[in-house]
């Protein structure tokens, strides 16, 4: 017993409190990535925090004094670079998992801290992340997502301005004008923050009779 308490100096013991400490943290970081079905939840920060406390205090104690320790904890940020990448996605021309991908990074960060014995400033920051991650998720902070869409009308009188008081829109982002016999037959394609459903776009096509079709639209 004697000797197991002697490997088990209180040092060892406190180390083992710090990445108990980071993997504690990494857990509330994910807990709200989850909340929100992002890409990285709670066990990806959870072992992000914890691996990276665990790299700092192998660079801080598993060298003599004459190596660079700092070395090991340097490539903890190009490690966690690595992984950030396979977590953004790029699709349909939007980037997806850029915010998810910086908070692991931070997260890394913050494992590193506690790593280091910087428990204050370790739990400060996982509260200030978590607290920039809630509030400019807010809907006044983020981009209005737009959705475009393709109407086909005819004009006669002033039907292209009906259409865009319709969709309180200023402009047309494509209009194309074709001649059918008499009538000037338009294509347009408007952009719009508002999401349509096929059902309310049926009723906007039945309550005027001058358009033809329309449809959600995507040029992918």
């Amino acid at each position: 017993m004697e000797r197991i308490l002697e490997y088990l100096n209180v040092e060892q013991l406190w180390l083992g409190i710090d990445l108990l400490l980071a993997a504690l943290l990494g857990f509330f970081i994910g807990l709200e990535r989850k909340f929100r079905d992002k890409e990285a939840g709670i066990r990806t920060h959870t072992i992000v925090a914890f691996g990276a406390a665990l790299m700092m205090i192998i660079s801080k104690f598993a060298f003599d004094a004459e190596a660079d320790s700092a070395r090991v904890a340097a490539q903890i940020v190009a490690g966690i670079g690595f992984l950030g990448a396979g977590i953004i996605v790029y699709r349909k021309n939007v980037v997806h998992g850029l915010t998810t991908a910086a908070g692991v990074w931070a997260t890394a960060g913050i494992g590193m801290a506690c790593g280091g014995g910087l428990w204050l400033i370790a739990i400060l920051a996982t509260f200030i992340l978590i607290l920039i991650q809630w509030c400019l998720h807010r809907k006044i902070f983020r981009h209005k997502k737009m959705y475009s869409i393709k109407i086909v009308f005819v004009q006669d009188t002033n039907e292209r301005e009906q259409v865009k008081e319709l969709f309180d829109i200023d402009r047309y982002n494509r209009l194309v004008v074709e001649r059918e016999e008499e009538q000037l037959i338009y294509q347009a394609i408007l952009d719009t923050d508002i999401e349509y459903s096929s059902t309310q776009l049926d009723e906007i096509m039945k309550s005027h009779k001058f358009i033809r079709s329309i449809e959600r639209y995507d040029d992918n």
